[in-house]
Formats: structure tokens, sequence, C-alpha cells
């Protein structure tokens, strides 16, 4: 009898030194700097967008998907570094413009913010997000009201959710800003569905390297004077992005924006009124990169309907997976032009 309550007394003590280590690791909830998921991740709580480890559960909060400005006198944006999910699609003038996906991180400054156009809107319904813009074109202001998109519009919103900023130096109409607070006030003053609905990306648990070519360097000529590039730095795992020439940094704190994952969706474009007003086709297949870690592989893409997720796939047909990080999706015309060097 008293060598088996010596046996149980040990048994006890090993059980309960177990659960401190258990309850230890779960306090570190801390992404690693190259936003892997190790340390316990078995037990953390990671971002749907980005697959980065959170320390609050995200499952229950809808994304904001934002409308930003990329015109010359706009540059550079607010808050676009802390996005999860970056679009960048060209708009009339052959300029572009970015549509940031939020989720895990709420900057306190926000924009320039500008208008909607339609296959943006195609990008949204993905998310299930929220859409924060200034006006549109004909076409996106109908879509959204038939796609049931909720909405938070210049046009439209309590003057306390957009503000013109003229501390940065810049003139209307790019100096619209917001701010991640005073749009979820905005959003439970309207009564939005607080239940995302949307499926999330394909993430490794940690960060890997892929098989294929070597992608030191990768630049994208959207046009004689649009072009976007990316340079990949081997200390921080990431790519450091460049715009016409020129580091991409925040304006709120002139931080280098930076890409884990990069993809390149080719999509037919045409031009569709007066006004040089584009329809982009990104619903059905197309080809693509994918480029992270300093590599890349040719992909293709495919989205059934405008609600579907747009899937990336090898050419070996599997859904490719992303490292967990900020992703740009960089949507250009069939064979772009592109230079890749290693």
């Amino acid at each position: 009898m008293l060598f088996l309550v010596i046996i149980l007394l040990i048994l006890g003590v090993g059980c309960n030194d177990k659960e401190i280590e258990q309850g230890n690791s779960l306090e570190n909830t801390e992404e690693n700097e190259d936003g892997s998921n190790n340390n316990g991740a078995e037990n953390g709580f990671f971002s749907p967008l980005s697959g980065i480890k959170t320390k609050n559960d995200l499952k229950n909060e809808r994304p904001v998907a934002i409308m930003f400005d990329n015109q010359k006198d706009a540059r550079w944006q607010a808050g676009l570094s802390e996005a999860e999910i970056v679009y960048e699609f060209l708009v009339e003038g052959n300029i572009t413009r970015y549509m940031g996906i939020f989720l895990r991180n709420n900057p306190d400054v926000i924009g320039p913010v500008r208008s909607a156009r339609p296959y943006y809107l195609r990008a949204l319904l993905e998310y299930n997000a929220i859409y924060v813009h200034c006006g549109g074109s004909p076409e996106a202001k109908e879509q959204i009201i038939s796609f049931g998109i909720d909405e938070a519009d210049c046009m439209s919103a309590p003057g306390y959710v957009f503000y013109r900023n003229n501390e940065v130096g810049k003139k209307s109409p790019h100096n619209l800003y917001t701010n991640m607070e005073d749009i979820r006030k905005y959003e439970k003053e309207k009564g939005f569905n607080t239940e995302p609905n949307y499926e999330a990306f394909l993430f490794n648990e940690n960060s890997q390297d892929i098989e294929g070519e070597v992608a030191n360097t990768l630049k994208i000529n959207y046009s004689k004077h649009n072009t976007t590039s990316y340079k990949y730095d081997e200390e921080i795992g990431k790519y450091i992005r460049y715009k016409d020439g020129e580091i991409h940094i925040d304006e709120n704190n002139s931080n280098n924006l930076t890409a884990t994952n990069i993809i390149i969706q080719e999509a037919n474009k045409k031009v569709i009124d007066d006004q040089g007003r584009l329809y982009i086709e990104t619903v059905g297949k197309g080809k693509g990169k994918y480029f992270t870690r300093g590599n890349y592989i040719n992909i293709n893409w495919e989205k059934e309907d405008e609600y579907s997720k747009t899937k990336y796939f090898d050419e070996s047909g599997n859904r490719i997976k992303l490292n967990p990080g900020m992703t740009w999706i960089q949507v250009t015309r069939i064979n772009p032009e592109i230079k890749i060097t290693e």
C-alpha cells in the first residue's frame, strides 16, 4: 500500500508539471519575426487571412476591405503595411489602386481612401468583408446594392467615419482618411452581420521554401510609367516592395512594405466606357505565378462565381499553401511584361 501511495504521488507531481508547462505556452501568442507559427501553435489562434498567430480568436470578426488611392499625389499610404492581404488592380488612366483586407490589425490612421470598381467587389466578396470606399463607378455602385455588400461610403456615412487630413501635405481628393476604431463603431451602429462566412487560404504551419526557380527580384510593368517591384531580403525572409522605382513605405511610420507571398494573377481586361474604365475578368480560370522565400513557381487560378474563393494550384493540380505572412495579389493583363532575376 505504501508503495502504491508513493507511485501515485510521483504521477500527480508529473501531471501538475506538465499542466504548468502547457499553461505557460498559452501565454506566448506573439508571432515570430518571420510570421511562422511554431511555439505552441496547436493551442493558439490564427488569422485566416495571413496564418499568423494572434492573441484573440478572430473567427467572429468580419474582415474590412479598404480602397487605397495610389496616384502619385496620394503617396505614401497610411496603414497599408498592416493589411494582411492587398490587391493591386489597374484602373483607368494606366494607374493602379489598392484594396487592403484587414482583420488582426487596427490602424489609427488609414488612407487616402478612394472609390470603388466592380472587380474589387468580386475580390472582397471572397472574404465577406465590409467595404470602405468613397463613391465609385456607376457599375460598382449598382453592384454594391445587388450583391448586398455592407459598406462604409464617404458619400453616406456619418461625418466621424471619414475626414480630410490637412496635416500630410496632400490636396483633395488625395487626403481622405479614416481609422479602424470608427469603422467598427459604424459597423455596430448599422447592425451589420457580425458572423463572417468565408473560406480561408491554406497556410503552412511554418514558413517553407518552394521547389521552383530563383527569384531574388521581380518587376511588373503595368504600363510604361507604372511599375511594381520586389526585392528579396534573405535576412528577414520577405520581399521588400517598390513602387515606380521607390521603396514603398507606410506614411504612419516610414516602415518598408514587405510581402511574404506574392501572387501574379493574369486576367483579361477591356475598356468599357469613354472614361477609360475597365472590365477585368476575375471569374473563370487563368494562369499566374507564386513567389515566396526567393523562389517562384508557375500556377493556375480558378474562381467559379462572384462569391466563391479564388483558388491557386501548382502545375500538378495541387492547391498551393501560402507561408504565414502578408500576401500581395498582383492582378495583371494576360502575358504581362515581367522581369525576374536571380
